[in-house]
């Protein structure tokens, strides 16, 4: 799973990463407590943002959330998702599935959240309701979905994606790590990059902002 917390935040002395961390962890602990479905990893989002609603102590902010579950006895992948976090099937290189991202508009995707008493009503936050679901036995079939591209929105371009992609058929933790720790930094370096191009910059030009990086 993977959450990404509103920056937004920050401009109310609310550190992003603490409502997106927490609500991870908490969903982390229910699936190692084997509380949870393999097929409903909308059940397992849900769970754990009603534990952090009913939790008193205080936590505030707002993320994006994406579950991905593989399922090994029917060999099928389960996923929920609300926001633009999102995740990618790749096969061969190819993009063979993808999440449809899900924006109110801009750079304000649909989102989960803990607000103040006295900002109820007015900070955004989407109903669990919104999470889109899908189920594919697609993760060991030769056969292909389609090629389908990255859409806007995103950091890096698919070919610079997968010139950091490993083959990790068959292999350990560690390698598994790296390449998601390579590709987390290529963005990062990225981001800083007055001249870049990115996918999110181009996406930031169409809507009249100018941005790079």
């Amino acid at each position: 799973g993977v959450a990404d917390g509103v920056g937004g935040w920050r401009d109310y002395g609310v550190d992003p990463s603490q409502f997106s961390g927490t609500l991870m962890r908490t969903c982390e602990r229910l699936v190692k407590e084997g509380r949870f479905v393999p097929s409903n990893p909308v059940g397992i989002l849900t769970a754990g943002y009603c534990e952090l609603l009913q939790n008193k102590v205080p936590l505030l902010g707002s993320s994006t959330a994406c579950i991905v579950v593989l399922d090994r006895t029917s060999h099928r992948l389960h996923t929920a998702n609300l926001g633009d976090s999102g995740f990618l099937v790749v096969r061969g290189g190819e993009v063979v599935h993808r999440s449809d991202e899900q924006q109110h508009y801009f750079n304000t995707p649909f989102q989960l959240s803990i607000a103040p008493p006295e900002a109820e009503g007015v900070v955004l936050s989407d109903s669990i309701l919104y999470l889109t679901k899908t189920s594919k036995k697609t993760v060991w079939q030769n056969t292909k979905l389609g090629n389908e591209s990255f859409r806007k929105g995103q950091s890096v371009h698919r070919n610079e994606l997968f010139q950091r992609q490993t083959c990790t058929c068959n292999s350990n933790y560690e390698s598994i790590q790296q390449t998601a720790r390579s590709i987390a930094e290529q963005a990062h370096e990225l981001a800083y990059d007055p001249t870049y191009m990115s996918p999110f910059a181009q996406f930031a030009c169409d809507n009249g902002l100018n941005v790079r990086g």
